[in-house]
């Protein structure tokens, strides 16, 4: 992960930190933006905001609770987080449940054509999609078709990062080489601009960097459960590794889940499966949540964006997922400022004496 010391000239600032209803006053203050087009970071060739979006909650009813009905609230979600510079948007070839497999895609491909400007003016947006390792994708030429299958409910011609969601190391390690050699074809024949993988641990993440070195293909990033709820040494040491390689690591669940929001307690838990995780690990979180409480209060901002902005320090890319404006209006408060080096510490202490831990994902591998 690069930072870029100088801003590109044709680069024009899209939208102010704190918008405010236009002024023709010559006196009108200039607001400045959540970040510089120079902060981008790098991610293979290209250029990423310092903080995304997840589109997890995009099609999924069991989980999140989607209805169709939600779709306009959605596109205004995504519209005011391009306007304000956010150009990363994380999605999956399995998000959606039912008949709904794939809508995450789908509406995020509506939504960039939707675009004032065309299709010129979404060209700046990067897609990181996730290709799932179903037992029935035997071969790399059926891990392109489903490439393949995403650019089509995208209709898009290119996706920005293709991953490879999950390892099956663990269970079938004999379609992994499959996998990876699908990631290998899919990047030769120009359908994704850069390749990564999610859930994979530092064992395996050294294992197919070398392979893809060895067939002249870069690994740009790697996406891992990664919060204050989930810091451990397995987390920091697949930072360090990235770090060594020069591989982008993306923070999915920054929040965990919304255990850091402050929006639950353990007599106010949400519905539905999420609510029977929390009720276990919630009462366990009291020095994590009362520090990012008091931390918050001293810098005007919430336990959400202190939480997120924790990841940012730690030198990766959170990607929170958002159904609302409400919601993106509030993570975009994560960006354009820094905790202090001893906040971070009196964070990661908390952390540390908090018995409550998020759950490993089924699928991380070591």
């Amino acid at each position: 992960m690069a930072l870029y010391s100088a801003p590109p000239a044709h680069v024009s600032i899209r939208a102010s930190a704190n918008p405010t209803t236009p002024s023709s006053s010559p006196l009108t203050l200039f607001k400045p933006p959540l970040f510089w087009p120079w902060e981008k970071l790098k991610v293979g060739p290209m250029r990423v905001s310092p903080m995304g979006f997840g589109t997890w909650a995009w099609g999924n009813q069991l989980l999140w609770g989607y209805r169709e009905s939600m779709d306009g609230d959605l596109k205004a979600t995504f519209d005011l987080a391009v306007d304000h510079g956010i150009n990363l948007f994380d999605t999956a070839d399995s998000y959606g449940t039912g008949r709904l497999n794939g809508q995450s895609e789908r509406l995020l491909g509506n939504f960039i054509r939707a675009i004032p400007g065309g299709s010129r003016a979404g060209d700046d947006i990067v897609i990181a999609t996730k290709f799932a390792a179903y037992p029935w994708r035997l071969t790399p030429r059926q891990f392109v078709k489903a490439c393949e299958a995403s650019l089509d409910r995208m209709q898009l011609k290119q996706i920005g990062i293709g991953q490879l969601h999950w390892s099956t190391a663990n269970y079938a390690p004999l379609q992994e080489r499959a996998l990876w050699d699908g990631l290998v074809a899919m990047y030769e024949k120009g359908l994704v601009r850069a390749v990564g993988v999610s859930n994979y641990g530092p064992k395996q993440l050294l294992k197919i960097y070398d392979y893809l070195k060895s067939r002249g293909v870069p690994l740009s990033s790697a996406q891992v459960q990664f919060s204050l709820l989930s810091y451990g040494n397995d987390q920091m040491e697949i930072k360090e590794i990235c770090d060594t390689l020069g591989i982008t690591l993306i923070a999915y669940s920054p929040l965990g889940l919304g255990m850091l929001t402050g929006k639950y307690t353990p007599s106010n838990l949400p519905s539905g499966p999420r609510g029977l995780l929390f009720r276990q690990i919630l009462p366990k979180l009291d020095p994590l949540v009362s520090t990012l409480k008091k931390i918050a209060q001293k810098r005007c901002k919430t336990t959400s964006q202190v939480s997120i902005n924790w990841c940012i320090c730690k030198g990766t890319i959170p990607i929170p997922g958002v159904k609302s404006v409400r919601q993106a209006k509030e993570n975009l408060g994560a960006i354009g400022w820094r905790l202090k080096p001893d906040e971070i510490l009196q964070l990661e202490s908390a952390a540390k004496e908090s018995p409550g831990k998020m759950i490993q994902n089924v699928f991380q591998t070591r």
